[in-house]
């Protein structure tokens, strides 16, 4: 699986094939949550954090325009459904 993905990273790092493959699989799970599961990680996060409902949820708006496949543009109201209900 990613072959060629483990070849570069052992060839332009100083990582292991195991070392390498470890870091590809936890990349690959990171990016593997939905939308909604994103959403429910990080407002537990920034919480956790000290922040308070109005900047983690504009933060968590901001931030989803950079995942890797970015969801459709959600409004606050809708990121406070995905953690409230």
């Amino acid at each position: 699986m990613h072959e060629e993905l483990l070849d570069h990273l052992t060839r332009s790092t100083p990582l292991s094939r195991g070392e390498a493959l470890r870091v590809v699989q936890d990349v690959l799970a990171y990016f593997d949550e939905t939308t909604q599961e994103y959403v429910r990680r990080r407002h537990r996060e920034l919480q956790a954090q000290g922040l308070v409902n109005t900047e983690i949820f504009e933060r968590i708006e901001a931030d989803l325009k950079y995942r890797a496949v970015a969801p459709p543009e959600l409004t606050l109201r809708q990121l406070r459904r995905m953690v409230y209900g």
